[in-house]
């Protein structure tokens, strides 16, 4: 992917990303998502977009803006020019690109199923074409016994014998095993994570992916950026948009990101259908998820598999009883 900057990915870097470039710098006031796009479509009104805010004569534009964000916080953001040219340097050393939403590398499938929720910047490594190819979304907690890494390493291996894409949140527990079960068998990932983009892309175990661009890692978070709850909940809904149906293989009632971002889909978002793993005992938090609409997993084959994320009616009768099976 070519590395230059597009004039619009600067001014929206420089208005929203806190450009981590080393350590102890003092933060700017970055604008929030719900400000920025407050700030986007005034622009929008005044036929302008927001590279403009930072062409030679941007001071009229600029001063049109004070309205919604106050020029002197305008100034101090867009006069980081010094710090954005060393965060850029930082990224092309790891092979990282970004893209923001004025960008045609963007993903239009987040796009079209987020809107202004998509997010304004995304940072990434690896082939971003894979982010249009949709696939199976496979979620789930970190913290779960040796059967359900296996159960979820399998999936994986099926999605790649159907020459599906997994699409996971890269944490550990499920969903990296999924993504490995993809890749151990010479398929395709997409990785949505929550933080430490810079140190996943320097992993010798993803090299050879990323070579054979065979795996795609992202984040609307800049790359040397730590956990955080929030973040983590809310990069779920990236998960979802990026795919064609989703795999819930574990979840607590009431608990953790997986469990919110599941609740989300079936109740407010209604992205893609929701499966839940259908083991021989009883998981409260799966039958939570049944009870709230998801779809029990129907064991599928390769064949079914790709029936699943492309065929609506075979989504309909998944949901049937009939059709519902036991996996363990």
């Amino acid at each position: 992917m070519k590395s230059e900057l597009s004039t619009n990915t600067k001014a929206i870097l420089l208005l929203t990303a806190p450009l981590i470039a080393g350590r102890g710098k003092k933060k700017a006031p970055l604008l929030s998502q719900r400000e920025y796009e407050l700030l986007a479509r005034h622009l929008r009104d005044l036929q302008a977009e927001p590279a403009d805010l930072i062409r030679n004569g941007s001071d009229a534009i600029v001063d049109a803006c004070a309205g919604i964000v106050p020029r002197e916080r305008l100034e101090t953001l867009l006069s980081r020019g010094f710090q954005l040219s060393r965060a850029v340097e930082s990224w092309r050393e790891r092979a990282l690109w970004v893209a923001s939403r004025a960008d045609a590398v963007y993903p239009k499938r987040l796009k079209k199923a987020l809107g202004h929720a998509s997010p304004p910047i995304l940072y990434g490594c690896g082939d971003p074409d894979l982010l249009s190819t949709g696939g199976l979304a496979v979620v789930g907690s970190r913290h779960v016994d040796e059967a359900i890494l296996d159960f979820a390493r399998r999936v994986g291996g099926l999605a790649t014998a159907a020459g599906e894409v997994i699409v996971s949140g890269g944490a550990k527990g499920v969903d990296q095993a999924a993504m490995q079960g993809a890749l151990a068998g010479g398929g395709r990932a997409v990785g949505v994570l929550a933080n430490g983009l810079a140190r996943a892309t320097a992993q010798r175990t993803n090299r050879d992916a990323f070579l054979q661009r065979r795996l795609a890692l992202i984040s609307p978070y800049d790359p040397k950026a730590g956990f955080n709850v929030g973040h983590a909940m809310q990069r779920n809904k990236l998960i979802y948009a990026l795919s064609d149906a989703a795999l819930v293989v574990n979840a607590e009632v009431g608990k953790g990101g997986t469990w919110t971002g599941a609740v989300e889909q079936l109740e407010k978002l209604h992205l893609v259908p929701v499966y839940v793993r259908s083991p021989a005992e009883t998981v409260d938090g799966l039958t939570a998820l049944q009870d709230r609409g998801a779809i029990a997993w129907p064991d599928p084959d390769a064949e079914m598999l790709s029936d699943l994320l492309r065929d609506p009616a075979t989504n309909q009768a998944a949901s049937e009883p009939q059709a519902q099976l036991t996996l363990q």
